[in-house]
C-alpha cells in the first residue's frame, strides 16, 4: 500500500491534469465530437437528397425508356409496312412484267407459225412447179415412164429438202 504523502500528492497532481485537461482539452475534444457529428448528419442528410434525386432519375430514365421503346415499335411497324408495300409493288411489278413478256412471247410465237406456214406453203408450190416442169419437158412416151419420172423427181425433192433442213 502506497504511502499516504505519495497518495496525496498523486490526489493533486491528478486533479491538476484533470483540471487543464476539463479547461483545454475536453473542450477541444468534445468540439472535434460536434464537428464530427454535424458532418455525419450533414452527409446523412446529402445521401438522402442523392438517394431521392437517383430515385427521380430512375423514373425519369424508365419514362424514357418506355417512350423510347413506344418509339422504336412505331418506327419498326412503319419500316414492316413499308416493306410489305414495296414487296406488293415489287409483285405487281413482276406479275405485269410476266404478263407483257406472255404477250409478246405469244405474238413472235404466231408471228414464227405464220412464218413457218408461209415458207412451207412456198416450199411446197416451189416443189409443185418443179415436178410439173420436169414432167412437161421430158418427152412421157409411157404411163410406166411417166410414174418412174414421178417418183424420181418426189425423190430428188425430198432429198433437197432434207438437205436444207426444211
Amino acid at each position: 500500500m502506497p504511502d499516504s504523502g505519495l497518495l496525496f500528492w498523486m490526489l493533486v497532481i491528478f486533479i491538476i491534469v484533470l483540471a487543464v485537461l476539463a479547461k483545454w482539452g475536453f473542450p477541444v475534444i468534445t468540439s472535434m465530437v460536434d464537428k464530427r457529428r454535424n458532418y455525419i448528419d450533414e452527409s446523412l442528410k446529402l445521401a438522402k437528397k442523392a438517394d431521392e434525386k437517383m430515385a427521380g432519375l430512375m423514373k425519369e430514365q424508365a419514362r424514357i425508356i418506355g417512350e423510347a421503346r413506344e418509339e422504336q415499335n412505331k418506327i419498326l411497324k412503319e419500316a414492316a409496312e413499308a416493306r410489305n408495300n414495296i414487296i406488293r409493288q415489287a409483285q405487281e411489278q413482276a406479275k405485269d412484267e410476266a404478263a407483257k413478256i406472255l404477250a409478246e412471247a405469244k405474238v413472235r410465237i404466231e408471228a414464227e407459225k405464220e412464218s413457218a406456214i408461209s415458207q412451207i406453203r412456198s416450199q411446197v408450190a416451189l416443189l409443185s412447179v418443179n415436178v410439173a416442169e420436169k414432167v412437161i419437158r421430158k418427152n412421157l412416151s409411157s404411163e410406166q415412164a411417166q410414174k418412174e419420172l414421178i417418183e424420181k423427181m418426189v425423190d430428188e425433192s425430198l432429198k433437197i429438202d432434207s438437205a436444207s433442213g426444211n
